[in-house]
């Protein structure tokens, strides 16, 4: 279990407050209402999605149990992913990172597969995924001269999300930010062996 703990502990962490806030928000609001964190900026908006992240949709039921079962693949792919990268021993900040994204995923896959079952509303494999953090930080207008939205009204940061969400996309966006760093060992081990090929 060498090298395990941390990542584990981080995904076991991010799925309860995930699944804690979720529950929370579906239990004790209605579907559309609001509670204002932080004035305009921060608002609890409890909405519900049938597709992708950010509210994405994939459209029909047949598309809903599609996704679902892609998840579930992506997930076991990832999982498989972050088990390679321990065993290995890459960089520890690469393994956190994929961790993240591991119980991002999760998160949203325990939605779609069990949550129509636990509220009564779907079968398995069916649900919608709960979403309630909403950041409406700048509203204003295009103006005329704008192309193509010009005069139209625009919010920034319009999509509503949770908690696995933002793991999902803190994750991607710190490798990608740091991937020189994570991967640099490997390409130093790639050099070196090319040396001792050109030495022999």
């Amino acid at each position: 279990m060498k090298g395990y703990t941390k990542p584990l502990i981080l995904v076991l962490l991010v799925l309860i407050a995930d699944q804690a806030i979720k529950t929370w928000v579906k239990t004790t609001m209605f579907y559309g209402q609001e509670y204002k964190v932080l004035g305009n900026w921060f608002i609890l908006h409890f909405t519900e999605n049938n597709g992708m992240a950010f509210g994405m949709e994939f459209g029909g039921e047949f598309g809903k149990l599609a996704l679902s079962l892609f998840r579930i693949v992506a997930v076991a792919g990832i999982g498989y992913g972050l088990h390679y990268l321990i065993r290995h021993k890459y960089h520890r900040g690469l393994i956190l990172n994929v961790a993240l994204i591991f119980a991002g995923a999760v998160g949203n896959i325990i939605d779609s597969v069990f949550y129509g079952k636990i509220y009564g509303y779907a079968s398995l494999l069916h649900g919608r995924v709960v979403d309630m953090f909403y950041f409406p930080i700048i509203e204003g207008r295009f103006p005329a001269w704008f192309p193509v939205w010009g005069g139209e009204d625009f919010i920034f940061f319009r999509p509503v999300f949770n908690l696995a969400d933002a793991a999902i996309s803190v994750g991607v966006i710190l490798i990608l930010i740091f991937q020189k760093k994570y991967f640099k060992e490997d390409q130093k081990d790639e050099i070196s062996i090319n040396n001792e090929v050109v030495e022999d």
